[in-house]
């Protein structure tokens, strides 16, 4: 596993486990990014509880699945919005009109593209979940 891109590993660790309809599965690291992103989707209903297990490493993560996630990964290369052009990434990223999120990184903080768009952000794509 090539750790350039942790948030990469992790969530394509949630994706297989979810695919095979494991229960839980622990991921690392978990870096501050990848630990808001797994509180959005849990707040969006993809994921179960987390548990933060601190290994004085990298840290580990406990995550319940809910077997609700038929996609998600990242976005690369970290393609930059405007805050009225996210449209086409939607198109480009989510297999639906209002179907699944994509999270992006604004600079105010890590939030949903709907958030950012709701409160007129432009930012970075880091990943999206559907």
């Amino acid at each position: 596993m090539s750790m350039n891109d942790p948030l990469a590993s992790v969530l394509s660790k949630i994706h297989n486990c979810d695919k095979i309809g494991k229960k839980e599965c622990i991921v690392k690291p978990v870096s501050k990014t990848v630990k808001t992103v797994l509180t959005i989707m849990q707040d969006n209903g993809y994921l179960g509880e987390s548990r933060i297990i601190e290994d004085g490493k990298s840290n580990l993560a406990q995550v319940n699945l809910l077997g609700r996630i038929n996609k998600c990964g990242v976005i690369k290369p970290r393609f930059s919005f405007k805050k009225n052009n996210i449209e086409k990434y939607e198109k480009r990223y989510l297999p639906a009109k209002d179907f699944g999120i994509i999270i992006v990184s604004t600079p105010k903080g890590i939030m949903t593209h709907l958030e950012s768009k709701e409160k007129g952000y432009g930012g970075r794509l880091l990943s999206y979940v559907y």
